[in-house]
């Protein structure tokens, strides 16, 4: 008899655990619903070998489904088969041919949106040096999911800014174990980059926030109308972007040299400045760029502490 009303007593108490987990759930911020939740990148290259597949390794452990890659690499330039053969072999990246043409990212996220908006749940569009990070997410389907998105249609992910990290010269370490510091100035309201939900018919019209006229959220889900970047709320600690701006002088140079994949030839004085916004103004950075670019750094020189 003790023993049938034990059995009765764990039977219960079992139900009410079941039915206090199953509250617990329907009014967390979580929602487990979406099982087949479908996430995709749209990215576009030039010249970035050294880093695409880091990038792609890094998506792939956040649960990202597919990767299309927009290779905008000069004609005889090289090519992302050569760094992410397996990956392209198993159809979890997908390479556009955009090779030779000039400022065209714009016009590559066009295509890319217009070609997977009804496939996929949300879209993703980060450039290859922008690292998402989810603050106790270990997948982003898991982040996604979240109540607080339900009624968004893009989400806004500000950028962190890395420093150079003192490197002049390039190696072949990973980003993240060669860039460990942030910037001096960690980043600008302007610098967001969007996270798209899917099955939105919308004209794209900016890198950065793609429409404005979509209802936007922060990576906290508060909704608000743009109202100019100014007005962004940036996050630097949750949820945001580690954007490897600059990487090492060497690797800076190079980038100045490759051109914007938005905007085409790049004014030099303008971008160094930025470089020195984030990093450290040294002697050797300086020499640097007036060998390599043969500009005048006069103005920085006297910067110098």
């Amino acid at each position: 008899m003790k023993n049938l009303f034990k059995k009765k007593v764990f039977s219960i108490n079992l139900i009410i655990l079941f039915l206090l987990l199953d509250f617990y759930i329907s009014g967390n911020k979580y929602l487990r619903i979406n099982k087949s939740m479908k996430i995709c990148l749209c990215t576009i290259g030039k010249k970035e070998n050294l880093y695409a597949r880091e990038f792609v390794t890094h998506y792939k452990k956040y649960g990202v489904d597919k990767i299309f890659v927009y290779d905008n690499n000069d004609l005889d330039g090289e090519n992302f088969d050569e760094v992410l053969t397996d990956y392209i072999q198993n159809d979890y990246v997908k390479i556009i041919n955009y090779r030779g043409k000039d400022a065209i990212q714009l016009k590559a996220m066009k295509d890319c949106y217009k070609k997977n908006y009804m496939k996929y749940d949300w879209l993703l569009f980060y450039d290859m040096d922008e690292f998402i990070f989810l603050k106790d997410f270990f997948n982003i389907k898991d982040f996604l999911n979240q109540k607080i998105f339900s009624k968004c249609e893009i989400i806004i992910l500000n950028w962190v800014l890395r420093s150079d990290n003192e490197l002049l010269y390039y190696d072949n370490r990973s980003l993240f174990e060669r860039f460990k510091k942030r910037g001096k100035k960690i980043s600008n309201t302007i610098d967001v980059k969007p996270i798209l939900k899917g099955s939105i018919f919308t004209k794209i019209n900016s890198v950065h926030t793609l429409n404005e006229n979509l209802r936007q959220c922060n990576s906290f889900g508060n909704k608000k109308i743009f109202r100019g970047y100014d007005d962004q709320t940036p996050d630097y600690y949750y949820y945001y972007l580690d954007h490897f701006y600059s990487k090492s002088t060497e690797e800076f140079v190079n980038k100045i040299t490759k051109g914007d994949v938005a905007y085409g030839p790049i004014k030099r004085y303008y971008i160094i400045k930025n470089y020195f916004d984030i990093n450290k103004i040294t002697s050797q950075k300086i020499n640097y760029f007036e060998k390599m670019l043969k500009v005048n750094l006069s103005e920085y020189r006297r910067k110098i502490n």
